[in-house]
């Protein structure tokens, strides 16, 4: 029978996760019924990549591609056999809203065991999980995100998840005491198939397989703690999903790191867009700099306005006094993991992040920030609880952590004020595409019923989606056998890009795109030319094999 502390938890548990799905069920009504759903590009890509698996003329798994991990887009498609969840985008915003709620959970039973591990909790580790909570959950920016189909929803949940069960081993295994013995491998296992997950996430999820498999066999040389069967296990749990990835791209492209050096790869996407003369983007092979940017665009996500550093101050006094006041907190140290692997990726790994106080004066990937949230929920609600142990009278302790929590609102409400920082960047980024694909989906939408289409889906695929046309009425770039290199002759989309009236009605190129480079719509009757600032021209042609 369970005793009365962990019914509490368990009640406390319950509110929390209650307290999330109402945030994250109301703002997505909010942000859906204003249209912000599918203001991220990545998103509108995200959800088509998974309605092709089925909603295609070659469907199947290969339609998942190299670049993006699967594990987002497998778990989408469930909600997307709808036309209207998938022309909407509400089917694939199901997964992120859990994904947040489960995140919310994790950070709360994280701060709660961290305090009150094998000890009788009291009332400074309940509040201390509770505030915690409050900051990850409240976030403006995550509150937006999780309305979308971006993948920082997911992958934090299963970050933090990881996390928690990685502490819960750490702490079992060095007790020594052999009734743990079977909890601890059961923590490291839950923590293994987080890990899983997390690699088939967002590459992220490998940085932090990496740096968590290590600690692991620190902890276990240190405590003898479990056996190497634990060990063995654990470490094929966790290497499975990269070595999959690799796999997958060495037998399907022929090139094992496909995702990473590939036409479609971040690095390549760089060195199309970069102006020669000028480095690709600030932090190029500059760690420093690097760092800064990053910093930057974590501040941005927690507030607007001159509180920035303090927040920075806050998580760099709650990770030391941690430490201070409580060494067997370090493997809270794991929330930082985000800072070196967003360095050294933009240092050399070809990713870019915009902030718009600093050059480029632009946004873009300033929501990777948000990896960085986690350990700011955590390590302020820790600040506070371990200045108020310092504190030797209640009053004094509530009026800590009052400010505490006022300082946390007034940061939140300067965010508000002028609009989240990941919904304005999806917001400016996106207006130009969203006037092109609305104009192309309007048109698209006269064509007759069960016309097929030759279109390059790399772009704009949203045209696709709000005209309600079936994928598998357009032949695309993924219509082809891609472990045929360098091309597929015999393939379908190879087959209509060199006689486009033999195998559709009606063709879509958008200037610089395969479509209208392969000189094949020369010979085309052009029905409708869209011209949009700062959009290519997109032009639609009629086929010989159609008559009006």
């Amino acid at each position: 029978m369970s005793n009365p502390v962990t019914r509490r938890w368990d009640r406390e548990t319950a509110l929390v996760a209650g307290l999330a799905a109402c945030i994250s069920v109301t703002s997505f009504i909010f942000y859906f019924r204003h249209d912000a759903v599918l203001l991220y590009g990545d998103a509108v890509a995200h959800i088509n990549i998974a309605r092709r698996v089925f909603d295609s003329l070659t469907p199947g798994l290969l339609q998942l591609g190299t670049v993006w991990l699967p594990l987002p887009h497998l778990l989408m498609i469930p909600f997307l056999f709808s036309d209207w969840a998938w022309r909407t985008g509400a089917g694939a915003s199901v997964p992120s809203m859990i994904a947040y709620v489960l995140g919310t959970i994790g950070i709360f039973r994280l701060v709660r065991k961290a305090l009150s591990f094998r000890t009788q909790s009291d009332a400074a580790a309940r509040i201390a999980a509770w505030l915690a909570a409050i900051v990850f959950a409240a976030n403006p920016n995550l509150i937006y995100l999780q309305t979308t189909a971006m993948t920082e929803p997911l992958y934090l949940a299963l970050f933090i998840w990881a996390v928690v069960y990685f502490f819960e081993f750490a702490q079992q295994a060095a007790l020594g005491d052999r009734e743990l013995a079977a909890s601890a491998s059961s923590s490291l296992m839950k923590c293994g198939l987080c890990l899983a997950g997390a690699s088939f996430t967002r590459y992220d999820g490998w940085f932090l397989t990496l740096v968590i498999l290590a600690v692991t066999l620190a902890v276990i040389l240190k405590t003898k703690r479990p056996g190497s069967k634990d060990l063995r296990n654990f470490t094929l749990l966790v290497v499975f999903g990269p070595a999959t990835w690799l796999a997958y791209n060495a037998i399907i492209y022929r090139n094992p790191l496909e995702f990473a050096n590939g036409p479609y790869s971040a690095r390549a996407i760089e060195q199309k867009t970069s102006r020669p003369g000028y480095p690709p983007h600030p932090g190029t092979h500059n760690l420093p700099v690097a760092g800064s940017y990053f910093l930057k665009s974590v501040e941005l996500n927690v507030v607007a306005g001159k509180w920035q550093r303090m927040w920075i101050v806050l998580l760099l006094m709650g990770t030391a006094m941690s430490l201070i006041f409580n060494h067997r907190l370090w493997p809270l140290l794991l929330l930082w993991v985000a800072l070196p692997f967003y360095m050294f990726s933009m240092a050399y790994g070809g990713v870019p992040i915009f902030v718009p106080e600093w050059w480029p004066f632009s946004f873009y990937n300033v929501r990777y920030g948000l990896e960085m949230l986690p350990a700011l929920a955590v390590f302020a609600a820790l600040a506070m609880h371990f200045m108020a142990g310092l504190v030797r009278n209640n009053k004094g302790k509530s009026v800590l952590r009052i400010a505490v929590l006022i300082f946390v609102a007034g940061s939140y409400w300067s965010v508000w004020r002028v609009q989240p920082v990941c919904y304005r960047e999806a917001w400016i980024n996106s207006r130009s595409r969203i006037v092109l694909e609305s104009d192309l989906a309007a048109r698209l939408k006269t064509i007759p019923a069960n016309s097929i289409v030759l279109m390059y889906l790399g772009d704009h695929v949203g045209a696709i989606q709000q005209a309600g046309i079936p994928v598998r009425r357009v032949i695309n770039e993924g219509n082809h056998r891609t472990w045929r290199h360098p091309s597929d002759p015999q393939g379908l989309w190879e087959q209509a890009l060199s006689n486009p009236p033999q195998h559709v009605d009606f063709v879509v190129a958008t200037e610089g795109d395969p479509v209208s480079t392969n000189g094949q719509t020369k010979r085309l009757i052009q029905i409708a030319q869209i011209h949009v600032p700062g959009q290519a021209t997109t032009t639609i042609y009629r086929t010989n094999s159609h008559s009006e």
